[in-house]
C-alpha cells in the first residue's frame, strides 16, 4: 500500500458529484477536462492524508477521513498505481469551498452527468463505475 503516485476522490453532497474543469494547458494530462479533487503524493504521505492535503489545497475544505467510504488501489503501467476513494460532504463543508488557484472553474454535478460527460476524465468515469458496481473496497 506504500507504492502510489497519488489519490484521487468523489465527494458527493447527496446526489451531487464534486467537480472542477482543468487547466486548458497543453503541458498537463487532461487539459479542460472535468476533474475530481487528488492529485500527486509529497513525500511519505499515507493515501488518505495525499487526499484530503489536495482538497484542502484545491478547495479549502478541512475533510475528517470519516468522511471516506470506500477506498481501492489501481494499479498503473507508467507508475505505482494511484487510490481512488468516494466519500461525502456536509452542507457546512460545501459551504466552505474556496476555490485555489489550479483550474478553471468548480461546480457540483449530477452523477449521472458526470458519468457520460464527453470532457470528463475517462479513467474516473470509470473508476466511479466500479464503486457503483459495488467493487470491493480496501
Amino acid at each position: 500500500m506504500d507504492n502510489f503516485h497519488g489519490a484521487k476522490i468523489a465527494l458527493f453532497l447527496g446526489t451531487q458529484l464534486l467537480v472542477y474543469q482543468r487547466d486548458d494547458k497543453a503541458t498537463i494530462p487532461f487539459p479542460g477536462k472535468w476533474d475530481l479533487p487528488g492529485g500527486g503524493r509529497e513525500g511519505n504521505e499515507t493515501a488518505m492524508e495525499c487526499v484530503l492535503r489536495e482538497v484542502q489545497e484545491e478547495f479549502g475544505i478541512v475533510l475528517l477521513p470519516s468522511c471516506v467510504h470506500w477506498t481501492r488501489q489501481y494499479p498503473s503501467r507508467n507508475h505505482s498505481g494511484s487510490y481512488f476513494m468516494v466519500g461525502t460532504l456536509t452542507d457546512r463543508e460545501s459551504a466552505a469551498i474556496q476555490f485555489g488557484d489550479e483550474g478553471q472553474q468548480w461546480r457540483f454535478m449530477a452523477l449521472a452527468e458526470f458519468l457520460s460527460h464527453e470532457h470528463a476524465v475517462p479513467r474516473l468515469q470509470q473508476r466511479l463505475r466500479d464503486y457503483l458496481a459495488g467493487e470491493p473496497s480496501l
